[in-house]
């Protein structure tokens, strides 16, 4: 770990200081001590790297195999933003600086990238090593209140343990999900009040919460495997199954434009839970959803049978049917879906589990290829944003200089991570960008600090 030093020399001026120790955070600072300032890192935790150590299940998903274009795609509109952080230090720099401290990867489905232990604590165990040799000075368990500034420029940041002079700051706070982590939204306070925009902060890769919570309640706990999901701006009883594209659509999927009054529809699989709905194509679809939330109804219709067209599944169920007349409704359906959605399925097509296949008549086995087909919930709302995986929103990127990550309403203030309003899919993207403009943030602090000329530093308590 990085030295700890003496109260004293401890408020000895600094060239750069940043704030927070996530991701970004180590990143800028390693990066601004290598590239020859003195750095101090401010953490309000009692450790270094707490949402690190969370992601990817506790294996760190740190990034991804996609080449530049198929990244800045999973960022959705604002990922033009990222090409000259992403440019500057891509991934391959990313993966030799954590082999030059001891963390080998690997790569794994969808182009995941982790550390071949599995372990998050390596890669946070890597990035302290990188501080460390550059001398980073980092000191734990310190709220940072405030950032000073003077005539338009930073002169250091006010904490709980007194008043800290810099020439430039690193903001790498982080958003407002996992507060556990130190992730409370602590800088969006902090820039507001020197005249930063914040763009609305939204829950992304977020669970969703139901009106027809008896219905999910009743299916608890199954999970399912490549089914269909689309999400419509419409109320349940409005949707259009004709409607639903014969491709997949969304944010980093390349593909033709979506028809009118779908949000989304996405392949692959999803969890039903007490409150509603969960798992990967959920979260990924999350954030559309809560934006076409704020502008009316919203609900989705999920088809567990996506291989099998109306008239295919028609003509399974009659051939089962046939072939097991004398066996009951229900004992048919296990085998075409999981056994706890059998009776709720039963239930929403009108037709008695018990009643023998023989006697199910042609509308009721329309009916219940129609609630396979289409299994439909109308959206209540996300999870709390305190839930999310990912924060969206953030520091305007109008107010942000994508070539150094620098502010462009106050001078020597610069921004890496989260805390900007960029965000994407799961797959290791964010993680990546946190790296990417953390390595960007602290470069252009430490050249700040070391060669632009400077206002004269605030005085403690002035």
């Amino acid at each position: 770990m990085p030295q700890k030093k003496s109260e004293q020399t401890a408020r000895e001026d600094h060239d750069v200081i940043v704030i927070g120790a996530g991701a970004g955070g180590m990143m800028a600072a390693g990066r601004a001590a290598e590239a020859g300032a003195r750095v101090l890192l401010l953490e309000k935790m009692k450790q270094p790297g707490k949402k690190i150590l969370l992601s990817g299940k506790t294996r760190c998903n740190l990034s991804n195999v996609k080449d530049l274009k198929g990244f800045i795609a999973m960022f959705g509109d604002n990922g033009p933003f990222l090409y000259r952080a992403f440019h500057h230090f891509p991934r391959e720099n990313l993966l030799n600086l954590l082999s030059a401290y001891g963390v080998e990867t690997k790569v794994e489905r969808g182009g995941r990238i982790f550390p071949v232990s599995d372990r998050a604590e390596d890669v946070v165990f890597a990035l302290c090593l990188f501080m460390e040799k550059f001398q980073v000075e980092l000191r734990t368990g310190i709220r940072v209140e405030g950032i000073e500034t003077r005539k338009g420029h930073v002169t250091g940041v006010q904490t709980g343990e007194g008043y800290f002079p810099s020439k430039s700051v690193v903001l790498a706070t982080g958003g407002a999900t996992y507060p556990m982590t130190g992730s409370t939204g602590d800088g969006y306070r902090m820039v507001s009040s020197l005249g930063h925009s914040i763009v609305k902060l939204r829950p992304a890769l977020v669970p969703l919460i139901v009106a027809e919570t008896d219905l999910a309640a009743s299916m608890q706990g199954v999970s399912l495997k490549n089914v269909r999901m689309t999400a419509f701006a419409c109320p349940s009883d409005q949707i259009d199954l004709s409607r639903i594209p014969g491709f997949e659509t969304g944010r980093g999927i390349r593909s033709r434009k979506r028809p009118s009054a779908v949000i989304e529809s996405r392949q692959g699989e999803m969890m039903m839970t007490h409150f509603g709905l969960g798992g990967p194509i959920t979260l990924l679809m999350s954030l559309s959803i809560v934006d076409a939330l704020a502008k009316g109804p919203v609900s989705v219709s999920i088809d567990l049978k996506p291989a099998l067209d109306v008239k295919q599944l028609h003509e399974r169920l009659q051939r089962d049917f046939n072939a097991s007349g004398k066996r009951t409704f229900r004992r048919i359906m296990a085998n075409l879906v999981p056994h706890k959605m059998v009776d709720p399925l039963t239930r929403l097509a009108g037709v008695e589990g018990d009643r023998a296949a023989s006697q199910i008549t042609s509308r009721e086995r329309a009916a219940i290829v129609m609630a396979m087909k289409s299994l439909r919930f109308t959206i209540k709302s996300p999870l709390p944003l305190s839930r999310a995986i990912v924060t969206a929103g953030g520091i305007s990127l109008k107010e942000i200089d994508p070539k150094t990550m620098a502010s462009l309403k106050v001078a020597g203030l610069y921004f890496c991570g989260e805390v900007m309003d960029i965000d994407a899919d799961t797959g290791g993207y964010n993680l990546q960008a946190a790296f990417s403009t953390g390595w960007l943030a602290g470069e252009s602090a430490a050249r700040h600090a070391l060669f632009e000329p400077h206002q004269p530093q605030k005085e403690p308590n002035g």
